[in-house]
């Protein structure tokens, strides 16, 4: 999604209202039990309510939430919120978590899919059954070695089958470490 994104990709800049930044806090809330704990004190360090949010809108339907010009969520039509990355890294609970072997690593670093081979084998790792995925969920991904997520992406087919069928594309990378929206710290 990210792959080639760079400034020239922003159409432009909108401040939100304070009624649609309470829309876009609830479904945000919804969507990432962790920063609702502690009647969501974690969202509040990191968007406090006082704080103006910012809409960028971007090529592909992409848009980009952002306060004091760091980028903090984005969203894909009227997709899911994603944390960006930069602040996954900050705080990795807050999505579902999968972690793909050691020789996923430079596919997903070069803006690939993840295969689910990657997330089967000795050092893959997906949710047990009692805590099996949907399709659709995003989910944050880790490296076999590695303490911090490289990527983020959505599920094409929930883990159990995943599991089952072991073939295929199993991850649509959404973003990833040193993609287009990695580069950029302010917008």
């Amino acid at each position: 999604m990210f792959i080639k994104f760079s400034k020239e990709d922003i159409s432009g800049q909108t401040a939100l209202k304070s009624s649609v930044q309470r829309g876009i806090r609830n479904k945000i809330l919804e969507q990432m039990p962790l920063l609702a704990a502690e009647d969501g004190a974690l969202l509040e360090s990191i968007w406090p309510k006082k704080e103006a949010l910012t809409l960028v809108k971007c090529r592909d339907h992409i848009s980009i939430f952002t306060v004091a010009g760091e980028p903090l969520f984005f969203q894909h039509f009227d997709g899911p919120y994603y944390p960006t990355l930069r602040l996954l890294q900050k705080y990795p609970d807050l999505l579902p978590t999968v972690r793909v072997d050691r020789g996923a690593i430079r596919f997903i670093l070069a803006g690939a899919n993840i295969m689910s081979p990657g997330l089967t084998s000795a050092g893959g790792q997906l949710p047990p059954a009692d805590a099996a995925l949907p399709a659709g969920a995003p989910v944050a991904v880790f490296a076999e070695g590695k303490e911090a997520p490289v990527g983020i992406g959505l599920l094409k087919f929930g883990t159990e089958e995943i599991k089952k069928t072991n073939k295929g594309i199993g991850i649509d990378s959404v973003h990833y470490l040193g993609d287009g929206l990695w580069g950029m710290e302010r917008i």
